[in-house]
């Protein structure tokens, strides 16, 4: 992107934001992925590397769970493909209390590719990509923030969903969904700030706009 990569982005935007210890789950071009943490490493901010063995048959549900020792308190998860400033991450630490507090942003329509939300006020009543546009209220950017309850749930729930049949194929999100039936996640709105995930090459030239040098 410009003149940097995605996760180079990503921890720039992190430190700037005050985040000091940052944890990458790797797979795919693992040693490239834990060069470019080594680079980013220095005083103050802390980059470290786990790599997930099972990347390439497991969805990220499979990720945050080889990460769930890193869960033991509050943290902020983040996808690999979510480039944001870092004015985002200060409006989601200042977001009220939660067990589960969801990054979202709002448009005028939605399509079957968004991680699509159902709200209820703020309160997070669904997410996934199947939920029909026309009962949408948000998409998720990829970015969420956990208590230290919320955490102990996520892990415990990632746990339970491992053991189960075809558990490995979940998206993290859908365990989100399963715990905001139980009341414990809300919603952040980042309306007006600047991010954009990059699943496509014409979203590579997009966030080239937005976030290239």
């Amino acid at each position: 992107v410009g003149d940097d990569t995605i996760l180079g982005l990503q921890l720039k935007a992190l430190k700037a934001g005050g985040a000091t210890d940052v944890v990458v789950v790797t797979g795919f071009r693992a040693a490239a992925v834990e060069a470019a943490a080594d680079a980013a490493n220095e005083s103050g901010f802390r980059v470290r590397t786990l790599f997930n063995p099972f990347y390439n048959v497991a969805d990220n549900l499979g990720s945050c769970w080889m990460a769930r020792e890193e869960m033991a308190g509050p943290f902020f998860l983040l996808n690999g493909d979510t480039l944001f400033e870092p004015a985002i991450l200060a409006r989601l630490k200042a977001a009220p209390e939660a067990p589960i507090t969801l990054t979202i942003d709002k448009k005028a329509a939605y399509d079957s590719d968004d991680m699509k939300v159902k709200l209820d006020g703020r309160r997070l009543v669904d997410v996934a990509k199947t939920l029909a546009p026309e009962d949408s209220d948000g998409e998720s950017i990829g970015f969420t923030r956990f208590s230290r309850d919320g955490a102990a749930a996520f892990v415990e729930t990632l746990d339970q969903t491992v053991r189960t049949p075809g558990g490995l194929s979940w998206w993290y999100l859908k365990a989100i969904a399963v715990l905001a039936e139980r009341g414990l996640a809300t919603t952040c709105s980042i309306e007006g700030l600047k991010w954009g995930e990059v699943d496509f090459p014409q979203d590579l030239e997009t966030a080239a706009e937005l976030f290239g040098a």
